[in-house]
């Protein structure tokens, strides 16, 4: 089974919040609903202070915290490899929402737990993710992760980790990511725009 995934580079992303925006919109979602969060942390100090965005939603992992956690066995995966939520078998116990360590799953007001599935209603529609087509600055692809890690090699390092999230041999996140130098920095601060 090949594995779909994300790519983010953050040596190009300006925060917008664009495909978060796109997301919800894709998605329905009301107030306090994310599938996909854009945060920005700052670095460094006095003369030599640095800034960054993540765009951050379900990794899809290869070893997915939130589909060991479920007590009800809603979570699987689809063709993709993608790590989908059958709304059917879901109690809304929250249980994958404390488990995801990407923080990538919510509690929805109808009381069951959702997350990013790849957009399955726009790709089957043939169209591209909400996320990736709405980007200004195209810094988000998703594909097969094989052909993403193939286009990125040979460039900048690439990585699932930075600073803030967890090592990525916590859960084998399907993303890799073109980060800069300061988002290896432990020294960091999270500011809301």
């Amino acid at each position: 089974m090949e594995h779909y995934g994300f790519a983010f580079d953050a040596e190009n992303c300006i925060g917008c919040h664009t495909c978060q925006v796109a997301c919800k919109d894709v998605h329905n979602l009301a107030v306090g609903e994310n599938f996909r969060t854009v945060r920005t942390f700052t670095t460094g100090s006095g003369y030599t202070p640095r800034m960054y965005h993540l765009s951050l939603a379900c990794n899809h992992c290869e070893a997915p915290a939130c589909l060991l956690a479920c007590p009800e066995a809603a979570f699987f995966r689809d063709e993709l490899g993608l790590v989908l939520i059958d709304g059917e078998r879901c109690t809304g116990c929250g249980a994958c929402v404390d488990a995801c360590v990407y923080g990538a799953i919510t509690l929805l007001s109808s009381g069951v737990a959702a997350k990013c599935d790849g957009c399955l209603s726009l790709r089957r529609k043939g169209e591209a993710v909400s996320c990736v087509a709405s980007c200004p600055q195209r810094v988000l692809e998703f594909k097969p992760i094989r052909e993403l890690l193939s286009a990125y090699a040979g460039g900048d390092p690439v990585t699932a980790d930075a600073a803030p999230l967890p090592p990525s041999s916590t859960t084998y996140p399907n993303l890799i990511m073109r980060v800069k130098d300061c988002m290896h920095d432990p020294d960091y601060d999270e500011i809301i725009i």
